[in-house]
């Protein structure tokens, strides 16, 4: 259920319908819109009678229900306006929304070594990529294939960010390591197969790091939302949601199917960030570029882009990772669309 004030509504008229709110064991949480002050009520609301709620104050404009399952998550919750995710970096804030420029993640699967880590950071950047992404802890589907560096490729990517100044974004997958993790990492990713791991999820939502949630293989839309849900519930706001492709019956020539469609869905079903991993999402770098481009025009926030120096000897991944000669290319080519719609910022590097 959510409280709509009227404009210029008092402070201290919204902090004590508020604190009214909360001895009848209700939970409000107040967003702060472009134009208005919205209160969610999480808790038992489903006997109340919005009618009766409207009446504690004049200043209150109307009281509406939520009726998805995912209350924070809803669009609904935050009467209809988008939220923005800002990620404080070296280089600046990077803030991740619907009004806001693409911001564009780039980096290797795994952190090799610093030689690599390094860079791979310093020709993503010069290209216009703002995040650095690269795994220190790799969920592989075999238990002989590289898992990653651990903490030491934390120590490395700490290296990357104190060179180049860019964000760092990596993956947690047990908890025991989500302190270190956030001791480095300036945005904390859950991957596919830890999409429901909801004690994994309660506990990066304790933390104040922002998440990058990706879509599980396998998942529903709603799914993923009920997913975020936990993480908001648990106290973050901070939630970035990812597509990263699906597993569907043709996998013959790409790794997933990465469901372009889900971004006007989810534009439509919530407030939170959307971004896009084309290199998951396809498998090939032949197809990261088109998919890219398409992201963009159906209305991506932000772009996951895997990038190695030598893909062919890349210890996980390497069919799917640009090179940096091509992404310096790709961004070219993507400054053009982005710009189209005017949702361009860093101005791409010119072609040799």
């Amino acid at each position: 259920m959510i409280v709509v004030m009227k404009v210029g509504s008092p402070e201290a008229e919204i902090t004590r319908i508020s604190d009214e709110f909360s001895t009848w064991g209700l939970t409000p949480e107040k967003i702060v819109g472009q134009h208005k002050v919205v209160i969610g009520l999480v808790g038992e609301t489903a006997l109340l009678d919005p009618r009766q709620l409207q009446e504690i104050s004049p200043w209150i404009e109307q009281v509406l229900r939520v009726e998805k399952p995912y209350k924070r998550a809803s669009r609904q919750f935050r009467h209809g306006e988008a939220s923005e995710v800002v990620v404080k970096t070296p280089n600046g804030p990077v803030v991740f929304g619907e009004h806001h420029p693409i911001v564009v993640i780039a980096g290797p699967c795994s952190v090799e070594n610093e030689e690599m880590i390094v860079e791979t950071a310093q020709r993503v950047k010069a290209a216009g990529a703002t995040m650095l992404r690269g795994g220190a802890y790799k969920p592989r589907t075999s238990p002989y294939a590289f898992q990653g560096h651990g903490e030491s490729a934390l120590e490395l990517l700490a290296k990357a960010r104190e060179v180049t100044g860019l964000g760092i974004i990596t993956e947690v997958m047990d908890s025991s390591d989500l302190e270190r993790i956030a001791d480095v990492a300036d945005v904390i990713q859950v991957g596919a197969r830890n999409m429901q791991n909801f004690s994994l999820l309660k506990k990066v939502g304790a933390q104040s790091k922002p998440v990058f949630l990706k879509r599980g293989m396998s998942a529903t839309i709603e799914e993923w939302l009920m997913a975020a849900e936990y993480i908001l519930a648990a106290g973050n706001p901070h939630v970035i949601l990812c597509e990263r492709g699906i597993r569907t019956f043709d996998q013959k020539y790409t790794r997933n199917t990465l469901d372009i469609s889900v971004v006007p869905v989810l534009r439509n079903l919530t407030h939170l960030p959307i971004a896009i991993d084309p290199s998951h999402g396809t498998g090939w770098s032949t197809y990261v570029p088109s998919m890219s481009m398409a992201a963009i025009a159906a209305g991506t926030d932000c772009l996951m882009i895997e990038v190695h120096p030598n893909p062919a000897k890349a210890m996980s991944d390497g069919p799917q990772s640009l090179t940096p000669e091509r992404f310096d290319r790709l961004m070219q080519e993507l400054a053009v669309m982005g710009k189209a719609v005017n949702r361009w910022q860093q101005p791409a590097i010119a072609l040799a």
